[in-house]
């Protein structure tokens, strides 16, 4: 009897010793799912509360300002590049596009008035022609064209967001003084000419709220 007790004691060492490691990886496994589990929670509680925050900081827009926003932008692109194609003149570039969706889109934005559109597009192209003079295209030289134009701007208060592709386009295509002209000052007039138009056309839409 004693011999089988022994026997017994010693198969039951043997198969704690033996199944301990299972056992530690089972307890690692599980206490893994539970940070995952909250970490899961957090992430979860995190994203509503950013949601929250989201829908009460962005505007909303009604379906008649989305359907003029979009009839605006359209004909005022098209214009732009129809008068490219058949004047043969370039009158449009990449940044028109940044330019329309403020003055069609948020035509009551500071960013959006004619000061801001057509000073800062003006600023921008005049400093992307200086510093290329100067230093040249380098990848350096496209980083304080951006940089600078930002600044100016806030100098002279025309801040306007593409005015800064302005100025990095600017660089990039190693332009000269023509391109101040066109197609950054006559196209930005042009914006603004049929945003004015546009905008004081439809019912509920002024613009702008100050030109200088």
């Amino acid at each position: 009897m004693t011999e089988q007790i022994r026997h017994f004691s010693l198969g039951k060492v043997l198969y704690l010793s033996r199944s301990q490691p299972i056992i530690l990886k089972i307890k690692r496994y599980r206490s893994a799912v539970l940070r995952l589990k909250r970490e899961h929670r957090r992430l979860v509680l995190s994203a509503k509360r950013s949601r929250r925050r989201g829908k009460a900081f962005q505007p909303r827009f009604s379906f008649d300002q989305m359907a003029l926003s979009w009839a605006g932008s359209f004909v005022g692109i098209a214009l732009l590049a129809y008068l490219s194609y058949y004047s043969r003149y370039p009158l449009i570039a990449a940044p028109m596009g940044a330019t329309s969706v403020l003055v069609f889109g948020v035509p009551k934005s500071p960013l959006a008035q004619p000061r801001n559109v057509v000073g800062g597009n003006i600023l921008g192209a005049a400093i992307a022609i200086i510093l290329v003079a100067l230093f040249g295209t380098g990848p350096w030289v496209m980083a304080i064209a951006v940089s600078t134009t930002i600044v100016v701007m806030k100098i002279t208060r025309t801040v306007h967001p593409p005015a800064g592709a302005v100025a990095l386009v600017g660089v990039m295509a190693d332009v000269s003084w023509d391109f101040l002209i066109a197609p950054v000052a006559i196209g930005s007039i042009l914006i603004v000419l049929w945003t004015f138009v546009f905008n004081n056309l439809t019912p509920q839409r002024a613009y702008p709220t100050h030109w200088l």
